[in-house]
């Protein structure tokens, strides 16, 4: 049966928990944590996107989680709030009759308007944190939004696309950061029409999922993060952000301070979360 190790979207909060969980849970466990690594599948959206590029690089977890414990990050505070990025999405629920796709249509739009860094600046940003520019040999699958259509895209090694720009366009958050310019399209952030987009792994029959968010988290969209997941047409073992890890994500999840405490308490939360993981995986 071919597995999934899906990592949803929700920052740099959502970059260091998950990567905090995966080293959490090689402590405990280490076959467990190069077995969820070595998925058949690495879905990333968003954050998640990050983190699935740093693990399909090869890179050793424990170098991971170093790097999102060290003071020195090469990450930049957004201009904009993350009150903006809610008044965009407030903007387009308000759309009466629009589809989903109208009002991801609209979010894209205005993003496209808004006065962020440049789009140069950032992708230097999104090359730091890559071990390797270059896809590796595997499956490894991100998500972005085209700006224009509102339709899902989902970027692999054969789509003629370089890894960075695809987790640059993945990480695109409308009202933070720059829609990524690749070939003649503009696209933002995967996680904007969903944090897991788990219909990407239907291929799976089994989806291991880490959702920097609670299980109850409010949604902008008819169908929420867990609906989503529970919906799944295999068997997914979804590991939610608990409330220590809430709290340390703190009021901001792109400030980079938050970092070094999400890090740490995705750490102890993959320890706690180990075995239920395990049991799931018959390993």
């Amino acid at each position: 049966m071919r597995r999934a190790l899906v990592l949803a979207g929700g920052g740099l909060a959502g970059i260091a928990w998950e990567t905090g969980v995966l080293r959490g849970v090689a402590d405990e466990d280490p076959a467990l944590a190069a077995a969820l690594v070595a998925s058949d599948v690495l879905l990333g959206t968003s954050a998640g996107s990050a983190v699935a590029a740093q693990v399909g690089s090869g890179a050793p977890l424990d170098r991971l989680f170093e790097r999102q414990v060290r003071a020195d990050s090469g990450e930049l505070h957004p201009g904009n709030s993350m009150d903006r990025v809610v008044e965009l999405f407030l903007s387009a629920l308000l759309l009466p009759d629009a589809t989903k796709q109208q009002k991801l249509q609209h979010i894209g739009s205005i993003a496209a308007g808004v006065q962020t860094v440049s789009e140069a600046l950032r992708r230097t940003v999104i090359a730091d944190r890559l071990p390797a520019s270059d896809w590796p040999e595997r499956d490894l699958r991100i998500t972005a939004i085209d700006v224009a259509t509102g339709e899902l895209t989902v970027f692999t090694r054969d789509s003629g696309v370089e890894l960075v720009d695809a987790v640059a366009a993945s990480c695109a958050v409308p009202g933070a950061w720059p829609p990524v310019t690749i070939g003649d399209r503009r696209f933002m952030d995967g996680g904007v029409g969903s944090t897991v987009n788990m219909g990407v792994v239907d291929d799976c029959g089994l989806a291991v999922v880490l959702v920097p968010a609670a299980e109850d988290a409010p949604s902008p969209w008819e169908v929420g993060t867990a609906a989503e997941i529970a919906a799944f047409a295999g068997q997914a073992e979804a590991v939610y952000a608990d409330a220590p890890a809430r709290a340390a994500f703190g009021p901001n999840p792109l400030d980079p301070a938050c970092r070094m405490p999400s890090a740490r308490a995705g750490r102890a939360q993959g320890r706690r979360e180990a075995g239920r993981i395990a049991a799931a995986l018959g390993l």
